[in-house]
């Protein structure tokens, strides 16, 4: 298995002939989706969807019906490709893959309130969790958590309590992309102390770095 970390939200996992891409938004660099055979969205926001991006891809694309609307509406040549999922879905795409949840966190009571829904990856015997832009799914028995550590809707104490509540081994930095070398050295001694505390590992890698996986 090899899990590689691109721009802001983006994930790439490889088993075998499996790579699987999640959330290549408008800050992913382009070759996060080179050889996909599959891509999934967890919601319709810029930073997480990118007409270009899925169209380099080629492969298939799985997501929420908002998603698939926009696409429908901005990009008819990539809605071709797309599958509507919904929550509690089960895919099989080389790797079994898990629906998991419907909203978007709350950014302000006036907004409107977004669909979301996460996607639970079981990779060599892993279970890898990306939630999108949501702290509210809890499933069970997660050994690699992507965390969102900074958005507009999130405080540190609700990124800290999510992974503690996760309560997975390992959980890696996504959603970072607004932070400075400040802000990220700030969220890596707090997170690292604060999950720490539990037994839990916090991790970090620049874009375009594998993870350290043993």
């Amino acid at each position: 298995m090899r899990i590689t970390k691109f721009g802001h939200a983006c994930v790439r996992i490889e088993s075998g002939s499996t790579t699987v891409v999640v959330d290549p938004g408008g800050w992913t660099e382009r070759e996060a989706v080179e050889g996909a055979t599959a891509v999934l969205v967890t919601h319709e926001h810029p930073d997480h969807l990118d007409a270009d991006n899925l169209r380099a891809a080629g492969a298939p694309v799985y997501t929420i019906a908002a998603v698939a609307k926009q696409l429908a509406e901005e990009a008819p040549d990539v809605a071709g490709r797309v599958t509507v999922v919904t929550p509690g879905e089960e895919l099989d795409l080389g790797l079994p893959v898990h629906v998991v949840g419907e909203k978007h966190a709350v950014i302000h009571p006036e907004l409107q309130h977004f669909d979301n829904s996460g996607y639970l990856l079981e990779v060599e015997g892993r279970r890898l969790f990306h939630p999108g832009d949501a702290l509210t799914e809890l499933p069970d028995g997660v050994d690699l958590l992507f965390l969102p550590v900074h958005a507009p809707w999130s405080r540190v104490s609700d990124v800290i309590d999510y992974g503690r509540a996760v309560g997975a081994p390992l959980s890696v930095a996504i959603h970072d992309g607004l932070l400075n070398e400040r802000g990220l050295a700030l969220a890596q001694r707090q997170l690292t102390s604060m999950l720490g505390e539990r037994e839990q590992e916090y991790l970090r890698v620049e874009p375009g770095t594998d993870l350290p996986l043993s």
